[in-house]
């Protein structure tokens, strides 16, 4: 049985909604907020990409849109469900179809941090995966030094499997990330 994966037609984009929050499809006008929590120190300090202006955040934009259209991956921005406030971001990129795997990732612009959102986000990210992408196994590297990933990671259920120690350099020093999973369960 083939089911139609193509989520680039707007009307297929799963649209998510939890108690507080609404999970979208990133749009244009999303530009500044993506700016102002990719350039932001303390939420770049464990991610992989960061941004100077604005107009460079055209290519995160540009591969949000890109992983969906080649289903590569899916992420959506994180809303307040009561006024639509732009809160941050929460998706999966690296699918790999034949292995039925994918990795997540997140970030949350810092007003918003310890309240539980990506939390709430990433378990309603991770239900659609497992349920809909019939995802089994869905990864997450965290660098060692993230304690506020690390917690995340235990309230979303992904289990430590190990560390890759000094496998990368950021800032002209060796990092070791540690390997995180959690298996389609439900």
């Amino acid at each position: 049985m083939k089911k139609n994966t193509n989520h680039h037609d707007e009307n297929l984009f799963p649209v998510l909604t939890t108690e507080r929050l609404l999970l979208r499809r990133f749009q244009q006008d999303d530009i500044e907020s993506v700016y102002r929590g990719l350039s932001h120190p303390e939420v770049i300090r464990y991610y992989g990409v960061s941004y100077g202006s604005p107009e460079a955040t055209q290519e995160q934009m540009d591969w949000f849109e890109m992983i969906e259209k080649e289903e590569k991956g899916l992420w959506w921005a994180v809303c307040n469900r009561q006024d639509q406030a732009f809160l941050g971001a929460v998706g999966f990129n690296n699918w790999t179809k034949e292995y039925r795997k994918i990795e997540m990732g997140y970030w949350l612009l810092p007003e918003y941090w310890g309240s539980g959102i990506i939390g709430e986000a990433g378990q309603a990210a991770c239900k659609y995966a497992f349920q809909k992408m019939e995802i089994h196994r869905i990864e997450a590297v965290v660098e060692t030094e993230n304690g506020n990933s690390k917690k995340v990671m235990a309230r979303l259920g992904f289990e430590l499997e190990g560390v890759m120690r000094d496998c990368e350099i950021k800032d002209g020093k060796f990092i070791s990330l540690e390997m995180y999973a959690r298996l389609n369960r439900i």
